[in-house]
C-alpha cells in the first residue's frame, strides 16, 4: 500500500526558505540621524522678509481689487443708462418719471421714496437686477425683479427730473452722494451752488455718474467734490432731483 504524502503547496515551500527572516544571531542596529533646525535667528529673519513682502505686495492687490470694483460700477451704469433709452424709444421718448404707471411708467412713484420702481419696469431691457449693485456696495443683489426686489437691492440714484432732450442729464449714479437737501419722500433736491461730494461707503469716497447722453463720469475728488457741480451746471437746471434708495 502506498501511502499519500502531502506536499505543501510552492508557494509556501518559497516562503519557508525565501522569505522568512533569520534573526537568529543578528543585531539591531538603529542609526541616529541628526535633524537640520533652523535657528531663532533665522526664523526671526524669514518673518521680516514675509512681513516686509506683505506690507509691499497687499495694498497693491487691494488698490488693484478697487480699480476693477469701479470700473465694473461704470459698466454697470453704461446698460442702466442704454436701458433707459431703450425703454423710453417705446414710449414716446420720455423716461419713465416722466410717464405715469397708466402707461407703465413710475410718475407717481416719483413722491413715494420708491427708486426701485423705476428699474422695476425697465425689467425686459436690464435683463438682470444683478447689475443694479455696486460689487464696492455691501448691499446684495436678488435674483429677480420680484421676489424681495426693493430700495435695499440697489445701489444707485435716478435724476427724477431727466429727459432725452437734454443730453447733460443726471440719469443715474452711485448712492453715496451727499449734499443739497434731503426731503422726506427720499428725494435730494441739490442746487448748482450747494456743496456736494460723496461719502465713504462706495468706492472710498468716490464715485460715478451716468448722463443721459450714455457716457459714464467718474469723479475722483473726496469729500466736496468740484466737477460733480460742473456736472450739475451742464445740465441747466436750477435743482437737480434725485431719487436716493
Amino acid at each position: 500500500m502506498v501511502t499519500a504524502i502531502a506536499r505543501r503547496p510552492p508557494a509556501l515551500w518559497l516562503d519557508k526558505y525565501f522569505f522568512q527572516p533569520q534573526i537568529s544571531g543578528m543585531k539591531l542596529r538603529i542609526a541616529h540621524r541628526q535633524i537640520a533646525a533652523l535657528t531663532r535667528v533665522e526664523v526671526a529673519v524669514v518673518i521680516s522678509i514675509m512681513a516686509l513682502l506683505a506690507a509691499f505686495v497687499l495694498p497693491k492687490l487691494e488698490n488693484a481689487k478697487k480699480k476693477a470694483q469701479r470700473i465694473t460700477c461704470c459698466n454697470h451704469l453704461c446698460q442702466i443708462n442704454l436701458s433707459f433709452r431703450l425703454w423710453e424709444g417705446d414710449h414716446t421718448n420720455r423716461y419713465p418719471m416722466s410717464v405715469s404707471t397708466n402707461f407703465g411708467g413710475t410718475r407717481e412713484y416719483v413722491n413715494r421714496g420708491e427708486t426701485f420702481r423705476h428699474f422695476q419696469v425697465m425689467s425686459n431691457e436690464l435683463s438682470t437686477p444683478l447689475i443694479l449693485v455696486c460689487p464696492s456696495d455691501v448691499r446684495q443683489p436678488v435674483k429677480d425683479f420680484v421676489t424681495n426686489f426693493d430700495n435695499s437691492t440697489v445701489s444707485y440714484f435716478v435724476g427724477v427730473d431727466a429727459d432725452e432732450s437734454n443730453p447733460q442729464m443726471l440719469l443715474s449714479g452711485d448712492r453715496n452722494i451727499v449734499g443739497g437737501t434731503k426731503l422726506l419722500n427720499g428725494i435730494v433736491e441739490i442746487t448748482t451752488n450747494e456743496s456736494v461730494g460723496w461719502n465713504s461707503e462706495l468706492h472710498d469716497g468716490c464715485g460715478n455718474i451716468g448722463i443721459a447722453d450714455g457716457s459714464v463720469q467718474q469723479t475722483t475728488s473726496r469729500g466736496s467734490s468740484r466737477n460733480i457741480r460742473e456736472l450739475l451746471t451742464a445740465t441747466g437746471l436750477a435743482t437737480n432731483r434725485l431719487a436716493i434708495p
